[in-house]
């Protein structure tokens, strides 16, 4: 019961915000007792906390299927994007900014953990471009990790981006284009460039 509280919770908290949704509302969706979630969680905050985890590990989980299972590292930084726009996204209810405003030490947490998550597998997916030659054979890839996740924080930041203002879909496809064209060969600037384009014809 306590996972299923905690699954149900995080679907609630992406649609409609953290601040937005109360206990209440979870007890009415899942047709259970607010007796019930208080067996499991003394307060919301804490229920918070456990489904921030909950959503972490699961986009952690997928993050590195891609990178292992995709062979173009540029087309795998495309598919992330996808799930981080997943999480991210909701313009109107801005979970991220609700989370970020009143409950800064649990995205605190989160964010200290995501360079030792994820960026093992992002170097590797680096190399896997550098041997393609798609990216720069002589790139220090500690670093561009390093950078790389600095640069994605700053996205994240409602200060510097406010929801109102800008579109998350938008912010990560100029940031990716950016990170890219700072480390592909004319191998890979040429495939980059002919993926755009057909992503555009898609749309």
């Amino acid at each position: 019961m306590e996972k299923e509280i905690v699954k149900n919770a995080a679907y609630l908290f992406l649609q409609y915000g953290y601040k937005s949704v109360t206990m209440d509302d979870l007890a009415e969706h899942m047709g259970i007792s607010k007796k019930t979630i208080y067996t499991y969680f003394n307060d919301k905050i804490s229920l918070i906390r456990s489904s921030v985890w909950y959503i972490f590990e699961e986009v952690k989980t997928k993050i590195i299927g891609v990178q292992e299972s995709m062979d173009n590292p540029i087309e795998a930084l495309y598919e992330i994007k996808k799930i981080a726009v997943e999480v991210l996204g909701n313009k109107d209810k801005s979970p991220q900014y609700q989370l970020q405003k009143y409950y800064p030490s649990i995205y605190s947490e989160i964010r200290k953990k995501e360079l030792s998550a994820l960026g093992n597998s992002f170097e590797m997916s680096l190399k896997k471009g550098m041997k393609s030659g798609l990216f720069r054979p002589s790139l220090d890839t500690h670093f561009i990790t390093l950078i790389y996740f600095n640069g994605f924080r700053g996205l994240r930041d409602i200060e510097l981006f406010p929801p109102d203002e800008y579109d998350i879909d938008q912010i990560i496809g100029k940031f990716i284009d950016y990170h890219l064209r700072a480390i592909v060969t004319s191998k890979g600037l040429n495939f980059l460039e002919n993926y755009n384009t057909t992503k555009s014809n898609e749309n």
